[in-house]
């Protein structure tokens, strides 16, 4: 897998870029702006660009504007956003317009390599990452009156889990449950949330979507 990292922050890009050089993955390109990401992309077309939301000049939603850039001129290259801060209206605006390979996380949660990795190769599949914290607190909110209320309590925990992006084996292993019943889950989700019939891949992605954006 080939990366590039944009993060204005030295420390916190070389601390990423150390800790994916030692669990193997290529880091084809390093910068602390925008534009050089923008063009690093161009040339490497990396598997993914880990991007920071708040970059130069005004440290406000730079690094997403390059990101939604990224999956509009780039389709195979996916997109992890990184945020010291819980907002779902970051992850909210690249999901709408590119559903697919986009991934949220907050930035004390990639110094885990091995979640980092896990995310990185998800996208890589066309997958869809989002922090946990934030699938957490979306799922304590009270719903408001959208297709999310059609489903179970338990299908509902099964969403939330696979809106962090866990695998089907996951989600058994952390509810105890069989992997065939969170299959059977996923299936009655997909029914009752009306996802078009393709490959299962995209309608966890609309899924996720869904239940994004029905909580914020």
């Amino acid at each position: 897998m080939r990366v590039v990292v944009a993060d204005d922050a030295l420390l916190t890009r070389e601390g990423i870029v150390h800790l994916l050089r030692e669990a193997g993955v290529e880091v084809a390109g390093q910068t602390d702006n925008p534009a050089e990401l923008l063009r690093l992309v161009h040339l490497e077309q990396p598997d993914v660009a880990i991007v920071d939301i708040r970059m130069p000049p005004t440290h406000t939603d730079e690094g997403l504007v390059a990101a939604q850039q990224i999956r509009t001129e780039h389709a195979a290259v996916g997109v992890l956003l990184l945020s010291q801060y819980v907002d779902a209206r970051y992850a909210m605006r690249l999901l709408e317009e590119h559903p697919e390979q986009v991934g949220y996380l907050l930035k004390e949660r990639v110094f885990d390599i091995a979640v980092l990795v896990d995310a990185l190769r998800r996208l890589s599949e066309g997958e869809t990452v989002v922090d946990p914290t934030i699938v957490s607190l979306l799922f304590g909110r009270r719903r408001r009156d959208e297709p999310l209320a059609e489903l179970t309590e338990r299908e509902r925990e099964v969403l939330a889990l696979v809106a962090e992006g866990l695998s089907n084996k996951a989600v058994a292993a952390r509810l105890f449950i069989t992997e065939a019943t969170v299959e059977a889950h996923i299936k009655q989700v997909f029914l009752k949330l009306g996802l078009p019939m393709n490959r299962e891949s995209h309608r966890r992605v609309l899924a996720v979507l869904t239940y994004l954006r029905a909580a914020t």
